[in-house]
């Protein structure tokens, strides 16, 4: 997950290239309705290849949530080389190995 800021097309070379490639391709039409926007971002192309994939996320999303510090310090983040407090990943953490099976326990005399 990267999260998204006011700046970032500015510092993101892949970003400023989808972008400008779908403002060509979409540029003089109306974008009457999410579909159209959608169809528009998907049919994007350019002659290096560059292939576009869109969906529409429809889900409302509540917003002041609070964390803590603890929950805070239990997320795998890690901070980008460029503007680290702007780019970074939040990845999931690490599964827990289950505990191995225990061994039969085999009976005396066999």
């Amino acid at each position: 997950m990267r999260p998204r800021t006011d700046m970032g097309t500015k510092w993101n070379p892949i970003e400023h290239r989808l972008f400008s490639a779908i403002s060509r391709n979409w540029a003089g039409r109306p974008l009457e309705s999410w579909e159209t926007v959608l169809d528009y971002i998907r049919t994007t192309t350019t002659k290096t290849g560059l292939q576009v994939r869109s969906v529409r996320i429809t889900k409302q999303y509540q917003t002041g949530i609070k964390i803590s510090d603890r929950q805070m310090a239990g997320l795998n983040i890690t901070k980008g080389k460029k503007l680290p407090s702007w780019n970074y990943d939040i990845r999931p953490r690490q599964p827990r190995k289950p505990p191995p099976d225990p061994q039969p326990v085999q009976p005396a005399g066999t």
